[in-house]
């Protein structure tokens, strides 16, 4: 049997634990508030996901004007410091641009649509009818837009642009911006066991790649031309 001084040490030992953890990842989301834009820190916020098998980082609008970037505190801190920060940026991209899920009010739209189309028919009248059947066309092609694989890739290649954008504004060069989000995105695919996520991240590596092999040529001809000139004066 464990004596009564080992069990008051173990729980001692378990308390100081999770009281590190809490406190290190108080740190990490105090940190993460402080790379939001200014323009954004008054309405985003940022919390440890409560959800049971969470994503790695989710953003959801959580009311009129309130998103909340949720994040996997446990999986998360075993990325490197920089893949972190361009994943973090990389969320904060879609919601300036506005790519974020809603409220998931479709799902009941539909249903009341439905509900109501039904109904009218009962009751034989055409205007409600023609309302009900809107409002299921409204919230099914909503339903389509946020399941659209292709245009939800595009708007994830978007927003890794625009991470870029964001890291340069937060003082990394552009090479390290590159090379950090493409590290994390070599991370995610090789921890992601869903072959359809990991294809998407596939491919986001892959135009990430695109865009920094684009963006150093444009700098050695920017710089080229600056030689030139340079002679000519």
């Amino acid at each position: 049997m464990i004596s009564v001084e080992k069990s008051i040490g173990l729980l001692e030992t378990m308390t100081s634990y999770a009281t590190t953890t809490a406190r290190a990842e108080m740190s990490e989301i105090r940190r993460l508030k402080g790379l939001l834009p200014p323009e954004l820190q008054s309405w985003v916020m940022v919390e440890k996901s409560l959800e049971v098998n969470p994503s790695l980082i989710r953003s959801e609008e959580i009311g009129k004007d309130q998103v909340e970037v949720s994040i996997d505190l446990a999986r998360w801190e075993q990325l490197a410091l920089d893949q972190r920060n361009l994943l973090f940026w990389h969320e904060v991209a879609r919601i300036q641009n506005d790519t974020i899920p809603r409220d998931g009010w479709e799902m009941a739209a539909l249903a009341i649509g439905l509900g109501g189309a039904v109904g009218e028919l009962w009751v034989q009248d055409g205007l409600l009818l023609v309302l009900a059947l809107a409002l299921c066309g409204v919230s099914g092609y909503r339903l389509y837009q946020k399941n659209n694989g292709e245009r939800n890739l595009k708007e994830a290649i978007e927003a890794d642009d625009k991470a870029i954008v964001l890291a340069t504004r937060f003082g990394y060069s552009l090479p390290n911006a590159y090379k950090s989000l493409g590290s994390a995105l070599k991370t995610l695919i090789e921890e992601t066991p869903k072959k359809r996520q990991r294809a998407k991240y596939e491919a986001r590596l892959q135009a990430i790649k695109r865009s920094a092999a684009k963006a150093k040529a444009r700098v050695k001809g920017s710089r080229e031309t600056s030689r030139s000139e340079n002679i000519y004066n």
